[in-house]
């Protein structure tokens, strides 16, 4: 008869164990092989290494030659251009007539000043006149006033000696008394009109001069406005933005151009507004020219910053490039300060995107990056002052980070 014959267990078990090691190393191949964190290409990232060196505190920024000194030529008149003497672009010495307009009101005003002018003169002339005539005439009543009291006052005293003899009575006496005290109230009273009338002829003079020298302040302001319609170079230089018309309107403040100083030049920098709080006026430079360097100093800084960025101007301390034209651009290098030991990183893109508070980090294979807080100090051209977070030989992307947003890790494909 047949036999039940135990199952062999044993072999189901290592086909199962076996097959579970499998599985489990298929799992953790597939683990090894997935990406984790966000993915980018390797060949487009920029990457450099955190190493000890010297740190040198300078920067280097494009600047631009200005003239150094400049007058601004605004139109003091308004009027139809009728003549222009200058061009565009050419030397001009002071004083040289640089165009002409033509307004015929000024012209009016200085004729209708002229004639109040001339009519004024001619009123003081006459009050002179008027004047010294009345004087003559007071001075002839004084002079027959002053001689008949001196007739009377004889004729008195002869009178008296008579009266004291008894040949002339006491009331001829008297009478001869009262002649005389009206004689003298006569000759006071032709005084006291006299200094009167020179007074109020003297205040009047003194008035009409006063007029007059009014007059001719508003006829010398008048004449300039005519003069000034001709309008000539205020100082020697290079004429510049000088595009008048013939037949063109002008009005009153109206820019019509600049006259530069054709030999000096300055410089114009636009930097990155992270310098500000480091720039002083004074601070020394250089710039360079075919193989030769030249000093300058920062004269004047432009705190209002835009896009960014804000402006300071630099000047030629020991001598300036031979050969300088408006606009043209040079390297200008700044110093901000003494150099120094430091652990250094190369500068990059990714600056701007973190600020300096945090970097990307490569693993040692390279394949991973991995976000890290960081403390960035001094910074130049092409070098960053790490003083917290990173250590020698540590490498860090240096390529924009904009278009990894916040992630904490990235994968690096090749």
């Amino acid at each position: 008869m047949d036999v039940v014959v135990p199952r062999k267990r044993g072999k189901a078990i290592a086909i199962g164990v076996a097959a579970t090691l499998a599985v489990a190393a298929a799992g953790y191949g597939l683990w090894a092989w997935m990406p984790r964190g966000l993915q980018v290409d390797g060949a487009e990232l920029r990457i450099g290494q955190a190493t000890p060196g010297i740190f040198v505190d300078e920067i280097v920024v494009r600047a631009n030659a200005e003239p150094l000194n400049s007058v601004i030529l605004d139109s003091v008149e308004s009027g139809r251009v009728e003549e222009v003497f200058a061009l565009d672009g050419a030397l001009v010495k002071k004083g040289q007539l640089l165009f002409r307009i033509s307004n015929p009101q000024r012209n009016l005003e200085l004729l209708a000043r002229q004639s109040e002018h001339a009519v004024s003169i001619f009123n003081l002339s006459n009050l002179r006149v008027a004047q010294e005539a009345s004087a003559s005439d007071h001075q002839r009543r004084r002079e027959d006033l002053q001689y008949a009291l001196e007739q009377v006052r004889k004729q008195h005293e002869r009178n008296v000696k008579l009266a004291a003899q008894g040949y002339i009575s006491a009331v001829a006496l008297e009478e001869s008394a009262d002649k005389l005290q009206q004689q003298r109230r006569l000759l006071a009273q032709e005084e006291r009109a006299t200094g009167t009338e020179e007074n109020v002829r003297r205040n009047a003079a003194q008035q009409l001069e006063s007029a007059i020298e009014g007059l001719n302040s508003g006829l010398k302001l008048v004449s300039a406005t005519v003069d000034a319609l001709a309008v000539r170079a205020p100082v020697e230089g290079r004429l510049t933005n000088f595009r008048l018309q013939v037949g063109e309107s002008i009005s009153t403040g109206k820019n019509i151009g600049r006259i530069d100083d054709p030999a000096r030049f300055k410089l114009s920098a636009s930097v990155d507004e992270y310098y500000l709080n480091r720039m002083a006026v004074g601070r020394h430079g250089s710039v360079k020219q075919e193989e030769r360097s030249y000093a300058v100093d920062i004269r004047t800084i432009y705190p209002q910053i835009k896009d960014g960025r804000f402006t300071v101007e630099l000047v030629f301390t020991g001598g300036q490039p031979p050969v300088l034209n408006p606009g043209q651009s040079l390297d200008a290098r700044i110093t901000l300060g003494e150099p120094a030991k430091a652990l250094l990183l190369p500068n990059g893109a990714f600056i701007n995107d973190s600020g300096g508070a945090w970097v990307y980090v490569l693993d040692a294979g390279g394949r991973t990056a991995q976000r890290r807080a960081v403390r960035i100090g001094r910074r130049n051209n092409s070098q960053l002052e790490v003083l917290d977070g990173l250590a020698a030989g540590d490498k860090v992307l240096l390529s924009s980070y904009a278009a990894y947003g916040n992630s904490p890790r990235l994968q690096i494909t090749q």
